[in-house]
């Protein structure tokens, strides 16, 4: 060590010491739960919004000849378009305050500023986002498992048409294709009596060739993609909430209340 005398070296030094401390006083892992929070519902709200209005054209086009067939689903996705406007907002919110509790619990802070204390208050508030965020989890569990839905139906469409590309080029005969089908009913996309409610053979393969079920498919997969990452963001949460309870109901144990 040496000694400290010029008033300009112990300004220098105390604002590196802050600067430190404001460093170790970041919740990282919130910080990191809350940007991949913000990019997974970036991606799985914008992705989705944009998969919902090309399914509606693609199932239009190419699967349903009258509009009574398709307006349960128009409706649908209308409505679910909402849905994302909504779940947009209220992850941006939650997000942010999720972040702030992680700011207001982490231990750095406690070490860095002595005159913090942690109150019963506190300890409440860092239960609620427990609890909440567990029931979220679940929920986003399941709204992922559902995004995989489209995927999969559309990686099945891809792998039928596939099919039927290597028959036609393996047999001359129609029928040896003409009966693979793609059923949009099965789905449920569309009602029992809808017409045609189905693709075959050729046709089939020549609406994988469109760019609207490329489009569509890249889609799905870049929102069923967001909502995998959205999942991840609320398991760091959790243990993120979980590890600054325990901290403080440690500190409150000791008298640091």
């Amino acid at each position: 060590m040496f000694p400290v005398r010029q008033p300009w070296l112990c300004k220098a030094l105390g604002c590196y010491d802050c600067c430190i401390r404001c460093i170790g006083a970041v919740p990282y892992p919130s910080l990191v739960a809350t940007l991949l929070c913000y990019a997974g519902m970036a991606m799985f709200c914008g992705c989705g919004h944009e998969a919902l209005a090309q399914t509606g054209v693609l199932v239009e086009t190419y699967f349903a000849r009258n509009v009574q067939d398709y307006e349960v689903m128009a409706s649908f996705i209308k409505y679910f378009q909402y849905v994302i406007y909504g779940l947009a907002s209220f992850f941006f919110l939650f997000g942010i305050l999720l972040l702030a509790e992680g700011f207001y619990t982490t231990s750095a802070v406690k070490q860095s500023f002595g005159e913090f204390r942690s109150t019963q208050c506190g300890r409440c508030l860092s239960l609620t986002f427990i609890i909440v965020t567990y029931i979220l989890a679940f929920i986003w569990l399941a709204v992922f498992a559902l995004a995989a839905i489209p995927v999969f139906f559309l990686f099945n469409m891809e792998q039928t048409c596939h099919n039927i590309n290597l028959l036609v080029e393996t047999t001359p005969s129609i029928n040896q294709h003409s009966w693979i089908c793609m059923d949009a009913r099965q789905y449920g996309l569309l009602p029992w009596n809808a017409l045609p409610g189905k693709a075959c053979g050729t046709y089939l393969a020549s609406i994988c060739k469109t760019s609207e079920f490329y489009v569509t498919y890249d889609l799905y997969i870049a929102a069923f993609a967001g909502a995998g990452i959205t999942l991840l963001a609320l398991f760091l949460y959790l243990f993120a909430t979980t590890y600054n309870y325990a901290v403080l109901r440690f500190l409150g144990r000791k008298g640091v209340r």
